[in-house]
Order: structure tokens, then sequence, then C-alpha cells
């Protein structure tokens, strides 16, 4: 009988030693499951930071390759050279230089003198425009200024002065009877003939002169300004 006792009494204790074996090896297996988890986590989170870099450095590996890239690609590639187009050995500049003419482009006439001795007014005309026109003095009866068709021959500065009977000349000054500029546009034999200046500007507008045209001081330098050599110069009744 009492062997029978201790024998369950050793079977209880046997199954107590073994529950508390299950029980201690449970707990150690729950206790070492979280660093497998921390693990596992661990590598997931190392293998997505490693995921994240290479596309932050290589990204063109990421981004697809349209169709609409692929045909212009494909377009560019099938473009033809252009042929650069070399002028012929010798050729101007200037014949590269395509010439564009104006339809109708009227002509520009050159400007001309216009002497008329009635109102005793010379005009500067260029076509049918008159530029301007300044009062003058002309020739006396029996040394008329000479009528026609003429041009300027002459243009002086400051002229020297050469009396006509004895020869004295006049040097540039306010006694020079040819005043400050001197335009000749004839000859009369030996004498010449032009629009100057003047010593006495009351006599604008008057028939006194021995053929030349007087003007005012001012007017002439303005004229001479204006003229050039070959300048035509029509002188009218």
């Amino acid at each position: 009988m009492r062997f029978a006792i201790a024998t369950k009494l050793s079977l209880h204790l046997a199954i107590g030693l073994l529950v508390g074996s299950v029980d201690s090896l449970g707990q150690r297996a729950t206790a070492t499951q979280p660093p497998e988890e921390i693990t596992k986590a661990s590598k997931v989170t190392t293998l997505s930071s490693s995921s994240q870099t290479i596309k932050g450095l290589i990204p063109q590996q990421t981004v697809p390759v349209t169709q609409h890239q692929t045909t212009e690609a494909q377009g560019l590639q099938q473009t033809p050279e252009k042929t650069l187009a070399v002028a012929p050995l010798g050729t101007s500049l200037l014949d590269l230089i395509p010439s564009v003419a104006e339809p109708n482009a009227p002509i520009e006439e050159p400007a001309r003198l216009v002497l008329r001795l009635r109102s005793r007014r010379v005009h500067l005309i260029k076509g049918d425009r008159e530029i301007v026109s300044y009062p003058v003095a002309v020739g006396k009866t029996g040394w008329e200024t000479p009528q026609g068709q003429f041009e300027v021959m002459q243009k002086i500065p400051d002229p020297v002065w050469k009396h006509p009977w004895n020869g004295n000349l006049v040097p540039p000054g306010p006694r020079n009877p040819l005043g400050r500029r001197w335009i000749g546009f004839a000859r009369d034999g030996n004498n010449l003939i032009g629009f100057h200046g003047t010593i006495d500007e009351s006599l604008i507008g008057q028939a006194v002169s021995h053929g030349c045209v007087r003007m005012r001081n001012a007017d002439v330098e303005a004229l001479f300004e204006q003229v050039e050599i070959g300048m035509a110069v029509t002188v009218e009744p």
C-alpha cells in the first residue's frame, strides 16, 4: 500500500516536473521570438532602404521609354543630311546679295538754278519743287546779264576783286565789291559773270551791275553751300 502511494507521488512529481519543463520551454520560446521578429524587420528595412537608394542614384532606370519618344528618335535617325551650297570660285560677295528694286521708283532729278531777270530773283529748283529763292540785282542797260543756258564753273570763298579798268586788286574784306562769296557761271568776252555779294545791299532788286548778279552777303553764303560745280543755270527774261 505504501509502495502504491509512493509510486503515485513519484508519478505526480514526474508529471509536475514534465509540465514545468514544458512551460519553461514555452516561455523560453516566447522570450526568444521578439529578437527573430526584430531581425526580420531589420532585414526588410535594410532591403527597402537599399532599394530607395538605388532608385535615387539611378532614376533613369525606373523611367519607361514611351512610344512617342521612340518615334522621335527614329525620326532623328532617318533625317537626311543637308548639303551646304558653295558659290563658284571668283564669285563676289555683292553677287550673293539679292537685289531689291523698288517698282516704279521715281528718278531723282538734279537741282538747278533759274534766274528770272524781270522779277529779279534767283530760284533753287529740284524737279518740280522750288527749294528756296533770293532777291538779286542784275545788269543795267548796256551791261545786261546774258540770257540762256549755263552752268556753275567757279566757287570761290572770300574772292579778290580786280578792277576792270585799272587792274587794281582789292583783297577780301568790307570794301570788296564781290562780298564774301563768288559763284561764276558765264563768260562775256573777257569778263566773268557770276553771283556774288555786295558792299551796298540797298541796291538789291535793281538793275545796276555790269552784268553780274548781286546778292545779300548772307544769301550768297547760303546759296554757295547748296550749289555744285556743273550745276545747270538758266537765265530767263
